[in-house]
């Protein structure tokens, strides 16, 4: 067992009161690899922001538990190393499983997502009530989840959406103990949150996705004032990524984001921690595809993996203080 405490992270209990009371959220950036994490860093320590450090089951597959444990531990040191001693979270992102959660809180982990938004609603319940058991004994918060979000990314795959139903969060928070709840009002995985269809086109011809449900996000607030809700697939797909992808031999289409002046409407509600990743990976391959297109003698991975890390420090520093408000919060 290894308690978080000493690898110098927090849980969310704080940051999530924080960020209510000062109407902002929590970035909440998944990672994989060493130069994720020093992009994700450098930007929180840049804009002075508090940050959580997101893992996938498919993350901790692709780069062992133990060395992400030990990342996040380095990533403490690292934001004091730069100058600055910002609270930073590890957190794991959609656990499915109680085995899953329980390996993690384990490890070190200080916060967990248990998910079982696909389970019949009594079957959430439970599964989601025994990770909070097992959690709460180390402090470790737990993050459930009620409705389902469209789309793919990492191993979370779903074809349709279900809405939070108002009518049921009062229950589930009141029977599972849960430390926040990641709702679904029109956010979804991956890149391509909506189909051309779905949208509509302004005076520019830019596709327009259709807005997040406030009406139903607004009604959960009624049900639960003043507890922490989540935002999963909050990725705005910034164009510019997705051309300079595509004019150097990608294939990204009909990639169409969450407008960001939604998601900072959202962050000044209860909306206390909103989940990026696609855009991560976007500014990444991006600047990876036009180094390598050209300068087609490159083969140092230092020489493309440098300018990714810094384009995504970029696009992170402008989520921090544009899009989230948390610039200046840690």
């Amino acid at each position: 067992m290894v308690s978080y405490k000493e690898l110098g992270l927090v849980n969310t209990r704080e940051m999530f009161e924080k960020a209510m009371a000062g109407k902002y959220a929590i970035p909440a950036f998944n990672f994989n690899n060493m130069e994720q994490m020093q992009a994700i860093i450098q930007a929180c320590v840049e804009t002075a922001s508090p940050v959580i450090l997101q893992v996938s089951s498919g993350a901790r597959k692709y780069a062992n538990q133990t060395i992400l444990r030990y990342m996040a531990q380095g990533a403490v040191e690292y934001a004091k190393e730069l100058g600055r001693n910002i609270p930073i979270c590890l957190h794991l992102d959609h656990g499915d499983t109680f085995e899953l959660c329980k390996s993690c809180i384990d490890m070190g982990f200080s916060s967990v997502m248990i998910d079982g938004s696909h389970l019949p609603y009594d079957e959430n319940v439970a599964l989601t009530r025994k990770v909070v058991e097992y959690a709460h004994q180390f402090d470790v918060t737990v993050e459930g989840e009620l409705g389902v979000l469209a789309g793919i990314e990492d191993e979370v795959s779903a074809e349709h959406h279900t809405y939070t139903e108002p009518d049921q969060v009062v229950d589930f928070v009141t029977k599972t103990g849960v430390d926040s709840l990641a709702i679904s009002i029109g956010t979804s995985h991956g890149a391509n949150k909506f189909r051309p269809e779905q949208c509509t086109r302004n005076a520019e011809g830019v596709l327009v996705p259709p807005p997040l449900r406030f009406d139903i996000l607004e009604e959960i607030e009624k049900r639960i004032p003043g507890f922490p809700i989540v935002l999963h697939g909050s990725s705005s797909v910034p164009q510019k990524y997705v051309d300079i992808i595509n004019k150097y031999g990608g294939a990204v289409k009909d990639a169409i984001g969450i407008p960001e002046d939604q998601l900072r409407k959202a962050a000044e509600s209860a909306v206390c921690k909103i989940n990026i990743d696609s855009d991560g990976r976007l500014a990444m391959t991006a600047a990876v595809r036009e180094i390598l297109w050209t300068k087609p003698a490159e083969f140092d991975p230092r020489k493309y993996l440098g300018p990714a890390r810094e384009w995504l420090k970029e696009l992170y520093k402008h989520k921090c203080e544009k899009v989230l408000g948390s610039a200046g919060k840690a």
